[in-house]
């Protein structure tokens, strides 16, 4: 594998890769606190975790400490979070399945997509804004359905319908970017 060939000691311990260690530790002790109904507890974790994750972007990208293995290790602490907030909560809110069905769908999609570009030479490069924008109104909701376990049904729904929504839109400029990419690489082909 050509991508790991990249990988370096000096990578393992930078700051930003270190920021998101912090995030994969964190994921075990939300879902900890959350079980135990400790909600202030775990929405803090999921607060500071949101916070390391602004942080290792910010830093990478500001003091030009992007590696390949952040550029690895970042979504997947990313995925992981989201998939953890999401699979405590579809035990207590009622409609929360609908949310991890659309989550799981698009991961999939952008697995299997990234994969099959990958194989042709072409990556995704990065985050794009939708994807940070509808990473933003998810960890919103998430953390307030998580701090406050009392909330109203029909907030909450109303809460989730918003994220599904902004989810359902990245999803789909996602599948536009990834079509674009495919052109690209057929066109190049067929020249």
């Amino acid at each position: 594998m050509k991508v790991l060939a990249k990988f370096n000691k000096k990578d393992l311990w930078s700051i930003p890769n270190i920021l998101c260690y912090i995030r994969f530790l964190l994921i075990p002790l939300f879902v900890i606190l959350y079980i135990r109904a400790e909600y202030l507890q775990a929405a803090a974790v999921v607060f500071v975790s949101g916070l390391t994750d602004f942080l290792d972007g910010f830093i990478a990208r500001t003091f030009h400490m992007v590696t390949e293995l952040g550029k690895l290790i970042d979504p997947m602490a990313d995925k992981l979070t989201q998939a953890s907030l999401i699979f405590v909560l579809v035990v207590k809110i009622r409609w929360m399945f609908l949310l991890l069905i659309l989550f799981v769908v698009m991961q999939l999609f952008m697995l299997v997509a990234g994969i099959v570009m990958l194989k042709r030479g072409k990556r995704l490069n990065g985050a794009k804004w939708f994807g940070k924008v509808s990473t933003m109104v998810f960890y919103a909701t998430m953390l307030a359905l998580i701090a406050v376990p009392t909330l109203d049904s029909s907030k909450a729904n109303f809460l989730m319908l918003v994220c599904g929504g902004f989810l359902l839109l990245s999803f789909l400029l996602y599948i536009n970017e990834y079509i674009k990419m495919y052109r690209e690489v057929k066109s190049l082909k067929v020249i």
